[in-house]
């Protein structure tokens, strides 16, 4: 019986100090589990996916890669991150910068204020542009955790989104650029809410986006327009940008 007592104690020790150095596994999540803590050094899949995460908090005017590696920029980012939502802002993901991400986002992966169908009115498939279907909609994945980034930024109030992803021939239809970034999935047109288009454009720079067009830039007066093109692209004359 004593030997049973010891053993169950040593056992209870080694979860406890799994808990305290945060080596424990997550827990269980609808859309994606982390099961280790991530740090500068690490790469894999699941550093990838905190970088998609993590993608709306690069800082003024960069863009976060999301090439699986665990590298400085990530980590300001996470940092960032972390700073926004009033963790400890380690640079280190462990179970708190999880817990926070797990009540960010639903079970298909997208953030809580976000989702798919808003940003494809086109069809239900995202088929008909000018990148895969399955690229297209990690575009839009993509935009959306960027889009929630903003909107926390924006005190957490709503954010309206006008277009999103469009095929060739919902492009053709409401007279889009034959080299508009709706074809490929990552842009998104905002419409004005609880802030200006002004505002929405000045924010975008803090949040990952290379393209932002917004009022005083032709055709723009009635929507701020986000993508992430290549290279950067601001224009928004009105907002000072």
């Amino acid at each position: 019986m004593l030997r049973r007592i010891g053993s169950f104690v040593t056992a209870l020790s080694l979860v406890l100090v799994s808990l305290v150095l945060g080596s424990a596994p997550a827990q269980a999540d609808g859309c994606y589990t982390w099961n280790r803590t991530l740090s500068q050094g690490a790469s894999g899949d699941d550093v990838r996916q905190l970088q998609i995460r993590l993608s709306g908090y690069p800082g003024y005017g960069a863009v976060l890669g999301l090439d699986g590696s665990f590298g400085a920029a990530t980590k300001s980012a996470l940092v960032r991150f972390q700073q926004a939502y009033g963790l400890a802002a380690d640079g280190v993901a462990g179970s708190g910068t999880y817990a926070k991400l797990y009540a960010l986002q639903d079970d298909d992966c997208t953030p809580v204020n976000f989702s798919y169908a808003e940003l494809n009115g086109c069809n239900s498939d995202w088929s008909g542009g000018k990148v895969a279907a399955s690229t297209a909609r990690f575009n839009a994945l993509v935009s959306m955790w960027k889009l929630q980034a903003l909107r926390h930024a924006l005190g957490d109030q709503s954010v309206r989104v006008t277009s999103g992803f469009r095929s060739v021939a919902c492009n053709n239809a409401v007279g889009g650029a034959s080299d508009s970034r709706h074809l490929y999935g990552d842009a998104v047109d905002l419409g004005s809410g609880p802030h200006s288009l002004c505002k929405l454009a000045q924010q975008a720079r803090n949040h990952g986006f290379n393209g932002i067009l917004g009022p005083g830039y032709p055709g723009h007066g009635d929507h701020t327009h986000v993508d992430h093109r290549g290279g950067r692209f601001w224009s928004a004359s009105s907002c000072g940008i």
